[in-house]
């Protein structure tokens, strides 16, 4: 048994400032108030920080020096717990455009990590999308949708695949959003010069997602709304934003926020294998990338092409700097991505019965502990 007390609780009902958890057997046992029940002495005091649940992270390519589009899965061990030391307790591993074999071959690899609890499933960032909007992304490796190859994908995954982007304007497009849809996979709009209305007739087939909201996709304008438009204004869908000053200004995450409220923003890092390491060139599946400042760029051709971040460093600039509530914050850093991915019953939020997943905050907002399944991933260290 753990019992942390006087902490700041982060609970979906909003922050208790002198709040107390017990866990025990790796689930949160109990959540209370201070005074309203009698607490063990040795019970860790966590005066003057916060308690937040554990982030969930659904598009992210590696960290720490090591990469899920590698396909090894000792490089997905050492960047799952890479994210996992910066507060990130559940993990989706995101692969990037490659030939049909070779993510055959990825997946199939991967699968074991995702059945062993490791990683919460795989996200196909390609190869079904848009040249005009490509990206970080080998144009020459990019095809049209094909249910077939779909289908030798889903298979060789064992059912581990829980997210797909696509371009819903190619020619067979709509066909593979209905069959993910069929299959219980999550189709993401993502990569694509779609216009509103081939967005909402991809959204009508049961795409569910949109894939890094703004980039990567048509821009908005006031006679043709593009893909942004389409996504925001439809309440089934959730949006992914990737906040680390760079791909979207604060104000535009703001204005995000307002329109379509935490229930429906998913914070993501689309971190590479660089986050955590110095400036200098890394791979991203095919394609080599450059990291200057913190910011990475294609070397051929200098498009964004992922970034550095942590979740831990996305939810601290989304209150910091856009000045969202902390528990709307911490509701788009872990609840409604967990709720996407079916798991909203057992983490993203501080619930009794929920998995001890829990990260711990000082006043800045900077990690300082971090526990996963009632297990101290990083310590909280006693004065």
């Amino acid at each position: 048994m753990t019992v942390l007390r006087h902490a700041r609780l982060v609970l979906p009902g909003g922050v208790v400032e002198d709040g107390w958890l017990e866990v025990r057997s790796g689930r949160i046992a109990a959540v209370g108030a201070a005074g309203d029940a009698p607490l063990p002495r040795d019970a860790l005091d966590l005066r003057g920080h916060w308690v937040v649940p554990g982030f969930v992270d659904i598009h992210v390519h590696g960290g720490g020096g090591a990469s899920y589009t590698t396909g090894d899965p000792e490089e997905a061990r050492a960047a799952a717990e890479f994210h996992r030391g910066h507060g990130t307790t559940t993990t989706v591993a995101s692969l990037v455009t490659a030939t049909v074999a070779d993510l055959e071959r990825s997946v199939a690899a991967l699968a074991d990590l995702v059945e062993d609890g490791l990683l919460a499933g795989l996200h196909l960032e390609g190869p079904y999308l848009s040249r005009a909007r490509c990206g970080a992304h080998d144009p020459n490796l990019l095809r049209a949708p094909d249910t077939g190859e779909v289908a030798r994908l889903l298979d060789a995954a064992r059912g581990t695949i829980r997210m797909v982007t696509i371009a819903p304007e190619l020619p067979g497009g709509l066909d593979v959003i209905r069959q993910l849809a069929d299959a219980g996979v999550l189709a993401a709009i993502g990569h694509t010069d779609a216009t509103y209305a081939q967005t909402r007739a991809a959204i009508e087939a049961g795409a569910t997602v949109a894939t890094h909201l703004f980039n990567g996709m048509r821009g908005m304008h006031h006679r043709e709304p593009g893909p942004v438009i389409a996504a925001m204004a439809d309440a089934g869908v959730t949006v992914e934003v990737i906040n680390d000053g760079g791909h979207l200004h604060p104000a535009v995450i703001g204005v995000v926020f307002d329109a379509v409220g935490a229930d429906r923003v998913a914070l993501i890092t689309d971190a590479v294998s660089a986050a955590g390491m110095p400036d200098g060139v890394y791979r991203l599946g095919p394609v080599s990338v450059r990291v200057a400042g913190g910011v990475v760029r294609l070397v051929d051709g200098g498009s964004l092409a992922g970034s550095t971040l942590t979740m831990a460093g996305a939810f601290r600039r989304t209150v910091r700097e856009v000045g969202v509530p902390i528990e709307q914050a911490s509701r788009a850093a872990s609840l409604t991505p967990a709720r996407l991915l079916g798991l909203d019953g057992r983490i993203g939020s501080i619930e009794e019965g929920k998995d001890a997943d829990l990260v711990v905050l000082d006043d800045d907002l900077e990690v300082v502990a971090v526990m996963r399944r009632g297990e101290w991933v990083r310590e909280f260290a006693r004065a």
